[in-house]
């Protein structure tokens, strides 16, 4: 767009009013004031209100964060962007973001998985929190405002605003210029801002879903819909003939759905794969241990103990799982998987059919079909290339005013409050680094 005046000037603009956006905002305008040198500080957020993903993530109790208090751990949790996590955990963590809402009346709690969520088990709380913290810190909020264009200012004096920010209003008919000396994008996964950002001469990675359900059709889950085990592993089978897949076992608890099959297991399987599984179109081997971390020959041990068993000769294996973190359901289905009848006795059962059934009940092999979807997350992989961020400030390696934080990055993690703390974590630095500017 041409340069024309301004109408408004601004020291920071930020672009999503979500949780990464309001944290940086928030910073930034109390640690200016802190510093002795108030700054004007702006959120846009296209949508009718603000946080809104905060609103109802969690089954609307919203999972604020984890607790995982070692900077090295937690990184764990990230399929992409722990090396430049590391660093920013040792400045600002999950500790820190509890300590941040207690400071402000928000206490937190810790469930048994770790997971923390507001007392009141409300992510109304954790929204009127931040929206307090902004009003008192004098940021302004605009919202249902739609940016249009944002352009870097070089033939100006050194002091003066970086850029100017073209945006439209609801309810005005025309648009608004801003300027600003400093902008931080804070925003999703949205191609235009993906677009705007790859003219400064960012690079983007293409953004897929991260954390997703499995679509498998196959006879031995047929009528188990609801079936849970308390900790499987699932791995991707690549096709050994052509390639090679470097993704990690997963392990957690799985549920069996009408669809295919969920839970902790496979939503973290999904994250860890979510590049390679997108590149397949989501059709994939997926082998299935419902048992681990026992293997395939320990289970066929002790499937052979019950056998020889002399009081089991008589008895019927398909009739009660020897394993006792199965379902009775699930075991007569892999029974029959391995040619094991309901009218068999132990001691008619071959070598050949437990060895079968220890592989289904340690490595059976399914066929993922497609993808679901995890309502409670709202997760993708695939943003600003982290190499070209510097994550002591969240500032461009080669735009200075331009910064980054929260989704817009390739960063996610698991589910359990990892990509909330990403969008604290990095906010906390941009606002930090924005404030000193």
């Amino acid at each position: 767009m041409a340069q024309i005046e301004a109408e408004q000037n601004w020291d920071v603009i930020v672009v999503g009013g979500g949780p990464a956006g309001y944290f940086a905002a928030i910073r930034c305008a109390e640690l200016a004031v802190e510093l002795g040198k108030p700054q004007r500080v702006l959120v846009i957020e296209r949508a009718r209100r603000s946080l809104g993903k905060v609103i109802i993530s969690g089954g609307e109790r919203c999972n604020v964060t984890h607790a995982c208090f070692e900077p090295a751990k937690l990184v764990t949790y990230y399929p992409r962007g722990a090396a430049e996590l590391r660093g920013a955990f040792s400045r600002f963590q999950p500790r820190d973001t509890v300590a941040w809402f207690e400071q402000r009346g928000v206490v937190l709690k810790t469930e048994e998985d770790g997971r923390m969520f507001p007392l009141t088990n409300s992510s109304k709380t954790i929204v009127d929190c931040l929206e307090l913290a902004a009003s008192q810190a004098g940021v302004e909020i605009w919202n249902q405002a739609s940016l249009m264009d944002v352009q870097r200012l070089t033939d100006r004096a050194e002091n003066a605003p970086r850029f100017h920010v073209r945006l439209r209003r609801d309810g005005l008919q025309r648009e608004q210029v801003l300027s600003t000396r400093s902008i931080l994008f804070a925003s999703g996964s949205e191609a235009f801002c993906h677009s705007l950002i790859t003219s400064f001469g960012h690079g983007i990675q293409p953004p897929v879903p991260s954390l997703f359900t499995f679509k498998v059709t196959d006879t031995r889950l047929a009528e188990l819909a609801g079936i849970s085990v308390p900790l499987a592993g699932l791995r991707l089978l690549p096709d050994p003939k052509t390639e090679k897949v470097s993704i990690p076992l997963q392990t957690g608890p799985l549920l069996i759905t009408h669809w295919g099959l969920s839970g902790p297991a496979a939503l973290k399987l999904s994250a860890w794969g979510a590049r390679w599984l997108f590149e397949h179109d989501y059709q994939a081997g997926l082998s299935v241990n419902w048992l681990h971390p026992l293997s395939t020959e320990k289970a066929f041990e002790e499937l052979l103990k019950e056998r020889t068993n002399p009081e089991n000769s008589r008895k019927k294996p398909s009739a009660h799982a020897v394993f006792s973190q199965i379902s009775t359901r699930l075991w007569k289905k892999l029974c029959e998987a391995s040619d094991i009848s309901e009218n068999q006795n132990w001691a008619d059962v071959s070598k050949p059919s437990l060895r079968r059934l220890a592989e289904e009940l340690t490595a059976g092999r399914y066929r993922i079909e497609g993808k679901g979807i995890f309502k409670d997350e709202f997760v993708t992989c695939g943003g600003v290339r982290l190499d070209e961020i510097d994550f002591k400030t969240m500032q461009s390696r080669f735009i200075p005013g331009l910064y980054f934080a929260g989704e817009v990055l390739d960063i996610d993690g698991l589910t359990g409050g990892f990509n909330f703390q990403n969008a604290w974590t990095t906010g906390w630095l941009a606002g930090r680094a924005l404030a000193k500017i």
